[in-house]
């Protein structure tokens, strides 16, 4: 069976019945390689990966089309004196589901998956991994489409067809975050962090050949720089790995 494949477009159409802006992007006919980031502003040896996922695309010259870095803040290492404003339990549970799924029992930060699968050489480049990743046919394809901003919360529609059973997952991300940590291995640090995942929706399901269409929404940090928040969506089977991905920014007229 085939899966329905939708060319990559990224467009800011005016609506003359609503007279607002409303963002659309489709997923490539490649498969993007989505990284994730485990890591928590109580770890010492966390801030040269958040750097490195910071300057992902100026160090490896890819951008979104290829991957679609991602970085979850875990809520482990509270307890030595810093709580991390921007952990949440929720990854920390999706850490340790994808170390479960990969056969172990260990979590740890800094720790960096590729479409899925835990990547320990991070250090010595990505760049390599993900083209791979990239050189395969999607067997999914996703399609967004933000409608507003209101009641600080952001209200989007999203497409999913894939070729096999997946949850589609979906995030609020935003770039430009910095923290002055006061306690804890960090202390007195002043932390930057890029790509953090600020809100976590509710998977939903997809069922093999079928395409499936959602509104949903995402609430607003009362903090959140509007002109720095995009929306992550991605694919993910059963065994854990990720089948497509796609990041879409807001558009300009929602960024007020």
């Amino acid at each position: 069976m085939k899966a329905l494949i939708l060319p990559g477009i990224f467009a800011c159409l005016a609506s003359s019945a609503q007279a607002a802006e409303i963002c659309n992007k489709s997923s490539p006919v490649h498969t993007v390689a989505l990284l994730e980031l485990y890591t928590s502003e109580g770890c010492d040896s966390c801030p040269p990966a958040d750097k490195t996922i910071s300057r992902l695309y100026q160090s490896t010259g890819l951008n979104s089309e290829q991957v679609i870095p991602v970085s979850l803040h875990v809520d482990y290492w509270d307890y030595l004196g810093w709580k991390d404003v921007f952990a949440k339990k929720t990854f920390t549970d999706r850490q340790r589901n994808l170390a479960e799924l990969a056969n172990t029992r260990s979590v740890y930060t800094p720790e960096i998956f590729i479409g899925g699968k835990e990547l320990r050489s991070w250090r010595n480049g990505m760049a390599d991994d993900i083209r791979r990743i990239n050189q395969k046919p999607a067997t999914a394809s996703l399609r967004m489409g933000v409608e507003k901003l209101a009641d600080n919360k952001l209200y989007f529609n999203l497409q999913g067809n894939s070729m096999q059973d997946a949850k589609l997952h979906f995030a609020l991300v935003e770039q430009g975050l910095v923290s002055k940590v006061q306690a804890g291995e960090n202390r007195g640090a002043t932390l930057q962090h890029d790509f953090v995942a600020r809100e976590w929706g509710e998977a939903y399901q997809l069922t093999a050949g079928k395409v499936a269409n959602f509104a949903t929404q995402l609430n607003l940090p009362a903090n959140a720089k509007r002109k720095n928040l995009s929306v992550l969506a991605f694919a993910q089977d059963k065994q854990g790995n990720i089948l497509q991905a796609l990041s879409l920014p807001l558009c300009e007229t929602l960024q007020q």
